[in-house]
């Protein structure tokens, strides 16, 4: 998968427990590290909590960008790298965008980081 093209929501790369039964594949891999990347960033980081949390499971880009310390523009780019990278949907209601979690994304980011870590062998 290229840097630029997002993972399909319908993709199954993760099943639970996949990590402790079996490495992934190179394209299960390459599929959760464009994911990874695009949270790497602190300011996405929090643009994604933000609207995780938000109340309805959405958020204006108007209410997103109250506490982080960087410019409105800045905020839009680092939307889309979240949207490019499949984590988020956004959808026009007049002169705002609202974003929302992919839920199958914030799903396998959760299989893959939810490992537990007494059920791996020593």
């Amino acid at each position: 998968m290229s840097k630029s093209a997002a993972p399909r929501a319908d993709d199954q790369c993760c099943p639970p427990g996949a990590l402790l039964r079996k490495p992934l594949s190179a394209a299960a891999a390459a599929d959760m590290a464009v994911r990874f990347k695009a949270l790497a960033d602190p300011v996405r980081l929090q643009l994604f909590s933000a609207i995780a949390s938000h109340d309805g499971g959405e958020a204006c880009v108007c209410d997103l960008s109250a506490g982080i310390e960087v410019s409105q523009p800045t905020v839009s780019h680092h939307l889309k790298v979240l949207r490019d990278a499949g984590l988020l949907t956004s959808q026009r209601r007049a002169s705002w965008v609202y974003y929302a979690v992919v839920p199958e994304a914030l799903d396998s980011l959760a299989v893959i980081l939810g490992a537990d870590a007494a059920s791996v062998p020593a």
